[in-house]
């Protein structure tokens, strides 16, 4: 097995890192990516690698085991990619892991780059780490999809107030803490929400630059640019109403009501001109849309203490979840010495 160094650390170890690896019908390509693996990364006394099986009918678990996984988490049926990454998160922080890093089965990422995204959480500058890779320089990438790659990182940015620079990236790693705060909503991709989420919850994401390795496989996820378009906007929009509904509906109401009142001066100038026979449609307009605006002000009020409940929610979750890992068996510390885990 390979080892990994990152330059220039110095610090306390922390017990255990797990590598996660979503995998769905993945026999063709898996052992390739467990083959560049990393066993040892500087900064933890021990590596472990997990998969998680969203309902594989290949062979994919037998290729997992014979290559070494330490662990196999698997779903009876296949519930996605978002589905897949939260049951992975679960597991590995009930096996005590102290770092996570979630990578790829098509190998898509240089797993020699993996230290980098650990070395920022090692050295306390971040929660979430996200790989950037080279979007420009991927042959295997077309135009449009780089556009809208870099498109959707904008939006996000602008939606998380992070400066991440490849937000579909899924090479990414994420301290325990950040882990048992994230909650994916979304049935289609974990990558955007789990970037705005952790932006408005003032968890640290930081980018660092990655490689990729060659294409083994046509994505799962762009099937087609019109369906990833479809899917990338739905998603941004459905995260932007959880995370920022009065946000949302205000300037729906602003908007609504604006140009209901807008319209409202124009018949209002007619009218006082003696001009105003036969505008009357502008009045019925003009009332609707100022109706429609005020109805999406009281839905944005109502959003908003919904938001807040929900927040409260998380926040319960959260203190459940860190008080369990830390009563847990499996709960770990931070020790410059090689730490007892519980089994």
């Amino acid at each position: 097995m390979h080892g990994c160094q990152p330059p220039g650390f110095e610090g306390e170890l922390l017990p255990k890192l797990i590598i996660q690896i979503p995998c769905y019908n993945e026999a063709e390509t898996l052992a390739i990516a467990l083959s560049d693996l990393p066993r040892t990364v500087t900064g933890f006394d021990s590596v472990e690698w997990l998969i998680i099986d969203d309902g594989s009918t290949d062979e994919t678990v037998r290729i997992a085991e014979e290559n070494g996984v330490d662990h196999v988490v698997r779903h009876t049926s296949n519930r996605g990619l978002a589905a897949a990454f939260m049951t992975g998160i679960e597991a590995c922080l009930a096996r005590g892991a102290d770092v996570i890093v979630n990578t790829d089965a098509d190998n898509q990422y240089h797993a020699a780059d993996l230290p980098a995204l650990t070395l920022p959480i090692l050295q306390e500058r971040a929660d979430m780490v996200v790989g950037a890779r080279p979007i420009s320089e991927i042959e295997h990438f077309s135009p449009v999809k780089k556009l809208l790659q870099k498109l959707g990182s904008w939006v996000v940015r602008v939606s998380s107030g992070t400066e991440v620079q490849d937000a579909p990236s899924g090479f990414r790693a994420i301290s325990r803490n950040a882990a048992q705060r994230v909650i994916v909503f979304n049935n289609y991709t974990y990558t955007l929400e789990t970037i705005i989420q952790a932006g408005r919850k003032n968890m640290r994401v930081v980018s660092v630059p990655v490689r990729v390795n060659g294409d083994l496989r046509p994505s799962r996820l762009v099937k087609s640019i019109p369906s990833y378009l479809k899917r990338s906007i739905f998603t941004i929009v459905r995260i932007f109403v959880i995370y920022q509904p009065a946000r949302f509906f205000g300037i729906a109401a602003a908007l609504l009501f604006g140009l209901g009142f807008l319209i409202g001066l124009r018949f209002l100038y007619f009218y006082l001109t003696g001009t105003g026979t036969g505008h009357i449609q502008s009045v019925i307009l003009a009332g609707a849309l100022m109706s429609m605006g005020f109805q999406c002000l009281l839905v944005a009020f109502l959003a908003d203490v919904i938001a807040a409940n929900r927040k409260l929610l998380e926040d319960i979750r959260y203190t459940q979840r860190a008080t369990q890992g830390e009563n847990g068996s499996f709960a770990t510390a931070r020790s410059s010495k090689k730490a007892e885990i519980g089994t």
